[in-house]
Order: C-alpha cells, then structure tokens, then sequence
C-alpha cells in the first residue's frame, strides 16, 4: 500500500516545479485612474532553456535516487525497503515518459514551423 505521505511529497514537488516555472512570467500593472500607461515590472526572468536544463536535471535525479535505492535494496540495506524502492522507480518512470512527451510535442512544434509557408 502506498504511504500518504509519499503522495502528498510527490503532490509538493509538482506544486513547486510549478511554482518555479510561474516565476519567469512578467507582471503587468493595471492602469491607473489618472491614465498612465501599463508598466511593466521587471522581474527575474528564466530562459526556456534553463527551465528545460531544470526539468532535464530533476528526471536525471529521480532515476539516480531510484538506481542507488535499488542497488541499496539488493545488497541488503536494512534502512531500504521495497515499496521505498517501487516508489522512486515509479517516480523516475513518470518523470523520464512525461519528460519523453514535452520532447515530442517540442519536435512536432518545430517541424510544424519549419513546414510553414513565408
């Protein structure tokens, strides 16, 4: 049986990636009664490519925590057990076949744009 609070650590490190990914919109105020124009406040903004290396780092990370739990398990560490080791494999698996579906909707994206007409 699935422990609560694995799920509820999963559910967190989704918010979070969330979080971190909302941090590089930029926030638009709205105009005020006297009619200045809309400023735009600068804020710390991320690179696509950066918030990509993130994700990429994070999948590599969850199959390398699976890897040493599973090598942990087999040799015998009392501080391991199973479902510990089912969880992080299933973790990994998640993240590398939701990591496989942003690459493919990226490819299909760039071809649709190179297939475009000028």
């Amino acid at each position: 049986m699935v422990d609560r609070a694995d799920i509820n650590g999963v559910l967190a490190q989704m918010r979070e990636l969330r979080a971190q990914a909302q941090q590089g919109v930029r926030q638009i105020d709205m105009p005020n009664p006297v009619g200045q124009p809309n400023q735009v406040e600068k804020t710390q903004q991320s690179e696509f490519g950066d918030l990509l290396k993130m994700a990429i780092d994070q999948v590599n990370n969850h199959q390398t925590e699976a890897s040493r739990l599973r090598t942990a398990y087999e040799q015998g560490d009392p501080s391991v057990d199973l479902p510990q080791v089912m969880i992080q494999a299933q973790k990994a698996s998640v993240s590398f076949q939701a990591m496989t579906q942003v690459r493919n909707r990226l490819v299909s994206a760039y071809e649709d744009i190179m297939n475009m007409a000028i």
